[in-house]
């Protein structure tokens, strides 16, 4: 799996976070996504699955 994130999209929700806190972390001043892991670990992949479909943006894109 790769992940993507369009920080232009990005509305500072936070929900990626909460669900993959090893993969998507925000920015201080602002609350952008910050991706930490493209690649994450099989381990990962269902939360990352998660935080892309309940990003209210659509900002995370998945590549399986």
């Amino acid at each position: 799996m790769k992940v993507t994130v369009d920080e232009d999209k990005c509305c500072g929700a936070g929900q990626c976070v909460l669900l993959a806190p090893e993969v998507f972390d925000q920015r201080d001043d602002d609350g952008i996504v910050v991706l930490l892991d493209p690649e994450p670990g099989a381990d990962r992949h269902a939360a990352v699955r998660e935080a892309a479909a309940v990003c209210p943006a659509a900002a995370i894109e998945l590549i399986e």
